[in-house]
């Protein structure tokens, strides 16, 4: 099985690696960080286990899970954490999370570019969705730079901090996407790693 590694202009995307897991409960521990996640705070036992499920997931065959870590370009320290899960008919939703000390630098943005180039070019995927909290007015600014359009909203989508709560809802079409320059998709097979249906 082929690892993911893609490169951005100022991030990676890479598999997920055990020695992670320090790093990423900084950002699943984090209060701030998970505010309009649709979970609590992670604890250290919790976070493992993300670990653990996501470096197993790297080898399931089909795979259908692309957990990976957000990283800088050049740098090998997670300082994110990336999703992309395939759905029947040439689809997945997205999801991801940066260390607050990482916030308001564009680079949730690129990291939606990453994850949209890892779905169209390598997985031939046809719609990527993505869902955010209906307070989480930086997740709508960073998902329509990227080029997503607002679809609508799911009602009482999750339950969180001990409450029902909405979703605003995203996507975009292969032919929708308009890739920004410097990604690259480095050494990874799209045969050996398609992982959806059709």
């Amino acid at each position: 099985m082929t690892p993911v590694h893609l490169t951005g202009p100022h991030l990676a995307l890479r598999e997920v690696e055990p020695e992670d897991a320090d790093a990423l409960l900084a950002v699943y521990g984090d209060p701030e960080a998970t505010r309009h996640l649709s979970f609590e705070p992670r604890t250290p036992e919790q976070v493992q286990a993300i670990v653990d499920r996501s470096v197993t997931s790297a080898t399931d065959t089909p795979r259908i899970e692309y957990c990976l870590a957000i990283t800088r370009r050049g740098e090998h320290r997670l300082i994110g954490y990336a999703r992309l899960a395939t759905e029947p008919q040439q689809a997945a939703t997205i999801g991801f999370a940066l260390n607050p000390a990482e916030w308001g630098k564009g680079l949730g943005t690129e990291t939606v570019h990453l994850l949209c180039a890892l779905g169209f070019r390598t997985l031939g995927l046809h719609r990527i969705w993505a869902a955010r909290s209906p307070l989480n007015e930086a997740s709508a600014r960073t998902l329509l730079r990227a080029g997503m359009t607002e679809d609508g909203r799911i009602r009482d989508h999750v339950f969180v901090h001990g409450a029902w709560r909405d979703s605003i809802t995203y996507s975009i079409l292969e032919h929708e996407w308009v890739p920004i320059d410097g990604i690259d998709a480095e050494g990874f097979s799209p045969d050996a790693n398609r992982g959806q249906e059709g």
